[in-house]
């Protein structure tokens, strides 16, 4: 006879002269991983977190390899997005490992090497089909915002095989850490929304690194004359060896009088907002010619105001967007041929579990001569 006392993890013991084996329950160990949670407005946290597992057989859960640090993240910890929660995970960028994959993905498998994308897509809602990843009505931006992200040891991606992207061995993955997000964020919001073409002055106002990502993708496009503007020299002088052909110092200067000048008074074809806030998206309004386009990418916290009494005999257009991360496979095949390297956008680097410490870099950019800081598994 046999005595189950359990089914689940357990040991058994042959009671001495009966025959009957008994099971003991062994208490489960619960799997942590540590995470950098937020908790509301300035308050953030490295601590242990349960590890996350497969919900959806769609899913993947990922070993983070490489992370970092968004603009947007910084927006969430302002305050500016108070629909985040307390105790979200934060992070949306990285590339990692496949620990694990649902019983519906088909493209990966354990141990591939992947990048992740900062936009879920299930592929197949009306907005996929559009290719408005950003608006899928499962997924979008939804890592490190809607669900817990990558800033951790461990993520769940949902709808892997339309949200991951494998990496060929010998990849740097460094480089490709900035695929996840800004560089097809600074094209597809930036140049492509601002209709960047040969010979056009355009003007880039905030050189962090998705301003950046516009300054070196616009280069696809040959414009004329590349304007960036900042309030910090160190970002301005990098900007030029990226490839801007001037730079104004927004702090030092009167901007707007410095664009006119350079521009016989006509203002830019294209204006490109990377900050997000009110100033520099005005500044935008001010200094874009007739005809011209003014692209938003910054994550804007507060509202702004539109002058339409200036602009609305100007054929000017202003565009909005979510990245969709649509461009991501043309713009991997530029990274690995070497034809831009956003890899130098990296200044800082660390190891995941100094994630504090990356943040203070981050977040005091100026004082630390910082654009991207990368973290380390």
């Amino acid at each position: 006879m046999t005595l189950i006392i359990c089914k689940c993890d357990a040991y058994q013991v042959l009671w001495p002269g009966t025959g009957v084996h008994l099971f003991y329950i062994i208490p489960l160990k619960k799997i942590n991983m540590k995470a950098l949670v937020y908790y509301g407005p300035g308050k953030k946290s490295w601590e242990e977190q349960p590890k996350p597992a497969i919900k959806e057989s769609t899913d993947a859960l990922v070993k983070i390899l490489k992370t970092t640090i968004c603009g947007t993240d910084l927006h969430i910890m302002k305050g500016d997005m108070p629909e985040v929660a307390s105790g979200r995970i934060l992070g949306h960028e990285g590339v990692g490992v496949i620990e694990e994959v649902g019983s519906s993905v088909s493209n990966f498998k354990k141990g591939d090497h992947v990048i992740i994308s900062c936009v879920t897509s299930c592929g197949k809602c009306e907005y996929c089909k559009k290719g408005m990843y950003s608006h899928c009505e499962k997924g979008g931006w939804i890592l490190g915002y809607m669900i817990d992200g990558t800033q951790a040891e461990y993520v769940r991606i949902p709808y892997a095989d339309n949200s991951l992207y494998p990496i060929p061995a010998g990849s740097d993955e460094e480089a490709l850490v900035m695929l996840s997000d800004i560089l097809p964020t600074g094209f597809e919001c930036g140049v492509l929304n601002g209709q960047v073409k040969p010979g056009d002055t355009i003007a880039i106002v905030g050189a962090g690194p998705v301003g950046m990502a516009a300054l070196l993708t616009s280069q696809f496009y040959t414009p004329a004359e590349i304007i960036v503007i900042d309030q910090d020299d160190n970002r301005l002088a990098v900007a030029k060896t990226f490839g801007a052909t001037h730079t104004i110092n927004s702090a030092k200067e009167n901007a707007l009088i410095k664009v006119m000048e350079l521009t016989d008074g006509r203002g830019v074809d294209t204006a490109i907002e990377a900050v997000g806030v009110p100033p520099t998206f005005e500044l935008c309004e001010e200094i874009i010619s007739a005809g011209g386009h003014i692209a938003n990418i910054g994550v804007h916290g507060k509202s702004v105001t539109l002058h339409m009494e200036k602009l609305w005999d100007r054929n000017i257009s202003i565009t909005t967007r979510l990245v969709d991360t649509v461009t991501t496979p043309m713009l991997f095949k530029t990274v690995q041929s070497k034809r831009i390297e956003p890899k130098k956008l990296i200044t800082h680097r660390f190891k995941l579990d100094q994630m504090i410490e990356a943040y203070d870099t981050f977040e005091h950019a100026a004082r630390e001569k910082a654009l991207k800081v990368l973290l380390e598994n």
